[in-house]
């Protein structure tokens, strides 16, 4: 066991600025480089972050060797193909989500990983939320009794305004609404993430669903350049959980008004907790006690908790397993894969 974790940023696009600030900042961390399918995207990215090298493919950087651990920010397409890679090299990963683009090759990757003795997450990023952490412990306490009813939105509208830039003519926008460039629309995209935060808060996964997908009509014979536009843009998912208690959960592009936005809302046989979570704010309301019969709902506060790409760090250094792990996103797989049957 070292004290310090050497670090390969893999897939230089939209996320992987991200993931070297958030590692950047952990002291236990040296970043040594970074891969990309395009050399003259990699060169050009460490130069901006002060990299010391850049590879043009996993198998290079692989061959050099000197890292312990990689993040794979590569597009969902590839996530499956680079980290066999990487697990058969002996690294431990971290990787975006969704682990893979359909559960056979999350489940491979699952055993993978688990076979090799590697440390493996995936990057779930609202479990870095506060607000998640104590609502979590609060349901697992009892404080709102018996968990009866969820309801769980993922809020977004950048297809509806221009806030995050035009996505007609952004690749960086386009390939997620294309099957054909690997996007599974956006249940994959973001419903993979409020999935995890309802799942996660109550501490149970469904055990029975139906599904309705929606694609509507966004071009010319659904067409832009190279992009056939046939994701869905909207999904809704009716849940059944293990104790009986009943779920909606529901993501959008369409959601005209919010750019990004998570609400959650958890009712049960003695109260409910609420969080509605923006890019800039989050809030955390419960109503609790008494105030089931005049139905007030009262702020809370909550304590920073430690960051996904602080547990991972911590874990490669002392070679134990934290959450989310490989195993975990693929029984999300499961319900992502089940919405298409």
């Amino acid at each position: 066991m070292t004290d310090r974790v050497r670090l390969l940023i893999v897939g230089c696009g939209w996320m992987a600025p991200n993931h070297v600030a958030a590692f950047a900042g952990d002291p236990r961390v040296e970043i040594i480089g970074c891969v990309d399918s395009d050399p003259a995207r990699a060169d050009q990215f460490a130069t901006r972050y002060g990299l010391a090298r850049s590879f043009g493919s996993v198998e290079e950087a692989i061959a050099w060797g000197h890292f312990d651990a990689a993040s794979n920010v590569t597009p969902d397409i590839a996530h499956h193909p680079t980290t066999m890679k990487l697990i058969g090299a002996g690294k431990h990963i971290f990787c975006e989500k969704p682990l893979a683009q359909n559960v056979a090759l999350a489940e491979e990757m699952t055993r993978a990983v688990e076979a090799a003795g590697l440390v493996n997450m995936v990057n779930l990023i609202y479990r870095n939320v506060p607000a998640l952490e104590r609502a979590r412990g609060m349901i697992a306490d009892g404080m709102i009794g018996e968990v009866r009813h969820v309801e769980a939105s993922y809020r977004q509208s950048w297809l509806v305004g221009r806030h995050w830039g035009e996505w007609r003519s952004d690749p960086n926008w386009l390939w997620r609404l294309s099957h054909g460039h690997g996007s599974r629309g956006v249940l994959g995209d973001v419903g993979i993430h409020i999935l995890d935060f309802a799942t996660h808060a109550i501490g149970m996964l469904p055990v029975a669903q139906h599904a309705r997908l929606q694609t509507f009509r966004k071009a010319p014979n659904d067409v832009i350049g190279d992009y056939r536009l046939d994701a869905n843009d909207s999904a809704i998912l009716s849940l059944e959980f293990e104790n009986g208690a009943l779920g909606v959960v529901h993501a959008s592009r369409f959601m005209t008004g919010y750019a990004n936005t998570i609400k959650l809302e958890i009712s049960g046989t003695e109260g409910a907790i609420a969080i509605e979570r923006g890019d800039e704010w989050v809030t955390l309301l419960a109503c609790l006690g008494d105030d089931v019969h005049t139905q007030a709902w009262r702020r809370l506060n909550v304590r920073p908790v430690e960051t996904l790409y602080a547990k991972f760090i911590g874990s490669v250094l002392s070679g134990t397993g934290q959450a989310p792990s490989f195993r975990h996103a693929t029984e999300l797989q499961k319900v992502i894969d089940r919405c298409f049957a």
